[in-house]
């Protein structure tokens, strides 16, 4: 997983999204957004996988009792960058 601010992101967007790797796209070092490749010729496995997430979040907050809103704010949250 690959951090980018977002000017460089939207200056270098094409060769970002080119190198197929997943992305989080910073503003001031708090995660605005995330890239996922998803191979075109295989959208029904990129489909299934957003499906999974999707019931792996469902499965967080009913055992964890947090709320999507608190798991946002988690990783939204500025994290220490590792030297």
């Amino acid at each position: 997983m690959k951090h980018v601010g977002v000017r460089d992101f939207k200056d270098h967007a094409t060769t970002l999204l080119a190198g197929g790797e997943t992305l989080v796209v910073e503003r001031h070092g708090t995660p605005v957004g995330f890239y996922v490749p998803v191979h075109a010729m295989d959208r029904p496995s990129g489909h299934e996988a957003l499906g999974r997430l999707g019931a792996a979040l469902e499965d967080i907050y009913a055992r964890t009792g947090l709320t999507e809103d608190e798991v946002a704010a988690d990783i939204s949250r500025p994290r220490r960058r590792r030297s």
